[in-house]
């Protein structure tokens, strides 16, 4: 391939048939292809390319903890967790009839780990994510309010397809925090799709948001079409420490419930090499999908 056609498709944003086409060239000469053959198989290419690099911008977009996948997670580690309702779930058949699910459980036992495998399911299967700590939720709203950008913080929280909201229950939240969940909850009712996780009861939630009402309020309309789901046992971390200390170590001596970190660093990801966002209805599985 000359520099002249090298720039062309630079210019053209072609950058996966570029990386390909010299090797297309060879195959395509060697097997005695036919230009139709030839031309499907770089526009195919293009399309992997494409569709790789919206995943790994909407990963970033994100904003997971970390990456994770249920690839990676330990199921023997808990049996109290159905591999089955969980797998469905990562079907993201219920985003599609916008229900919502719930999971409750005492720490350590690997709710923030599924939902965060699910939401990279979700993106792979073309919809939009974003997951958020209730701390990085009111953190957003307290600070954005103060600079009159409210209705801009509101909108990043209504407009994903899929909407994660962890950690609920750590701790007491700060005064209006209770407006803040009710609204993003009421609006996003019946459609759009939330995954929430919380250590502590239903009943409590009033106390934590210091807001017996609003609490009630965001209940009523989160459950209505939600998926609960318990999860019992004993915290893994914890387990996993204990055993170090006893002179053993954990799965592969990891901390969590994967074999490793499950960690993956998306820093080096440059938004120039990324093509623009497909808009909501395209995909990048065949999973078929409502607008998200």
């Amino acid at each position: 391939m000359n520099e002249a056609m090298q720039t062309a498709l630079r210019k053209l944003r072609l950058s996966g048939l570029a990386q390909s086409l010299d090797v297309r060239l060879q195959e395509a000469a060697g097997n005695g292809l036919t230009h139709m053959e030839f031309l499907e198989l770089i526009l195919q290419d293009e399309l992997l390319v494409r569709a790789e690099r919206l995943i790994n911008r909407r990963v970033k977009t994100a904003s997971f903890r970390e990456l994770k996948t249920l690839e990676d997670f330990d199921f023997a580690f808990n049996p109290a967790i159905k591999k089955k309702q969980v797998y469905d779930l990562a079907t993201c058949r219920f985003i599609r009839e916008v229900r919502d699910v719930l999971l409750l459980g005492p720490p350590g036992t690997g709710k923030s780990f599924l939902i965060q495998a699910i939401g990279y399911q979700a993106i792979k299967a073309g919809f939009t994510v974003l997951y958020r700590s209730i701390f990085d939720l009111v953190r957003d709203f307290l600070h954005d309010e103060a600079l009159a950008g409210y209705d801009k913080v509101l909108t990043r929280y209504l407009k994903p397809g899929l909407l994660i909201i962890d950690d609920f229950g750590m701790k007491q939240l700060p005064k209006r925090s209770g407006e803040y969940l009710f609204e993003i909850i009421m609006r996003r009712y019946e459609t759009r799709s939330t995954i929430m996780t919380s250590n502590r009861p239903l009943e409590d939630w009033g106390k934590l948001i210091g807001d017996v009402p609003s609490a009630t309020a965001i209940l009523d309309r989160f459950l209505h079409h939600a998926e609960v789901i318990t999860i019992t046992g004993k915290s893994y971390r914890l387990r996993n420490k204990m055993a170090k200390a006893a002179g053993g170590e954990g799965k592969n001596g990891q901390d969590s419930p994967t074999g490793g970190t499950g960690k993956k660093d998306l820093a080096g990801l440059k938004d120039d090499e990324l093509g623009k966002d497909a808009q909501n209805g395209n995909q990048a599985t065949p999973c078929k999908k409502r607008a998200s």
